[in-house]
């Protein structure tokens, strides 16, 4: 008797202990299965399009000389408004010995051609006054003197113009004066006083005395990314975030988008512009550098969830898990799949599948536990 007793004890013990493993074990597995819940939310998103770039003004001009010299004087100052024909530099033209040289030859024959038909003018008149030439005749004589002194007189003005660049009686229009092209603000002044300068012609793009724009007409002008492009539109509004003028920002609309991208780093990039609404408290200088939001969609007062509580199925269809019954670890859960709308990567508009009363599942993920995997 005591053999089986003690056989029933063994027994007993051994239950208790796969018992308490098991209970253990259980709680330890429910404590796995418990999540936190929430709440849909109604909100409104934006899907915005990000383009870096700069400020700049809608047109640069270059101040170019049409004749070589060397800078006189230059009477303007970076960031100084000038008005249209205001002085900006003075060029000293250094003579060319070859063109010198043909200059004096041509006023020496020029000379000589003043003297032969003087001779023959002199001639006539005296023939003429005796009655022995007719008028025609004399005519002609008195053409032919007075074109040889005209011919003198320019070959005269082309070798001043030779060597100093300024034509007898157009010194006001002299091309050794450079003057402003239009009203606007000197930008930029990359010649010195003594430096050398070449003119613009046909085989010359010449030498830039000065740079100048409106900076009251200034556009933004960036580069985004071909995923972005085909969602922009001429005529969209942007917002311009200038980074040396923070907590402001400029409104813009889209009127440029290039036709062509560029491949930079692997990426395609294309070109936008839009002239900006300038405040007239900030002084936007050229050059400034930017950021433009473009927003391409967007969704006001609509149902909505965080895009981490969305899982796919094996079809790539989303779905949510709905609170359907108890809580804690006896919670139980429905799976609802939806209908999504826009989505701006962190939230997401449901269309159709849960109501804004349903609480939805949120997923534990390693991420959220700040001691690894396993519960917490």
């Amino acid at each position: 008797m005591k053999k089986v007793l003690k056989i029933v004890g063994i027994v007993l013990f051994i239950a208790l202990v796969i018992g308490v493993i098991a209970y253990f074990g259980k709680k330890n597995s429910q404590d796995n299965q418990v999540y936190e819940v929430t709440k849909p939310t109604v909100g409104n998103i934006e899907v915005k399009a990000v383009a870096t770039g700069e400020v700049k003004p809608l047109e640069t001009i270059e101040i170019k000389p049409n004749i070589s010299g060397v800078i006189k004087s230059i009477n303007v100052t970076e960031g100084e408004f000038v008005e249209r024909g205001q002085l900006i530099a003075e060029i000293r033209v250094v003579p060319n010995v070859a063109n010198l040289n043909s200059a004096l030859q041509t006023i020496r024959s020029a000379e000589i051609e003043v003297n032969l038909q003087q001779k023959e003018y002199n001639r006539s008149k005296t023939l003429y006054n005796q009655g022995v030439i007719p008028k025609a005749e004399f005519d002609n004589a008195t053409a032919m003197y007075q074109n040889a002194q005209q011919s003198l007189r320019t070959a005269e003005a082309n070798y001043q113009v030779a060597q100093t660049g300024v034509a007898p009686g157009l010194e006001k229009y002299a091309t050794t004066r450079i003057v402003a092209t239009t009203s606007g603000v000197i930008l930029d002044i990359p010649v010195e006083i003594g430096n050398m300068v070449q003119e613009i012609n046909n085989f010359s793009t010449g030498t830039t005395i000065a740079t100048m724009a409106d900076i009251n007409n200034m556009i933004f002008s960036g580069k985004v990314d071909e995923a972005e492009v085909g969602k922009l539109k001429e005529g969209m509004k942007i917002n311009v975030s200038i980074g040396a003028i923070p907590n402001k920002t400029f409104t813009a609309i889209l009127d440029f988008i290039s036709p062509q991208g560029v491949a930079s780093n692997g990426v395609v990039q294309f070109e936008i512009k839009a002239p900006i609404q300038l405040d007239s408290k900030y002084f936007i200088r050229a050059g400034y550098s930017a950021n433009a939001e473009v927003i391409t969609a967007g969704a006001n007062n609509v149902l909505m969830i965080k895009s981490a509580h969305l899982r796919y199925d094996e079809n790539q269809k989303p779905y949510v898990e709905v609170l359907k019954s108890g809580k804690g670890a006896d919670a139980t859960y429905e799976k609802k799949y939806l209908t999504l709308g826009v989505t701006d990567g962190v939230s997401v508009e449901v269309k159709k599948g849960i109501t804004q009363n349903d609480q939805i599942k949120i997923w534990n993920t390693d991420l959220d536990k700040p001691n690894g995997p396993g519960p917490h």
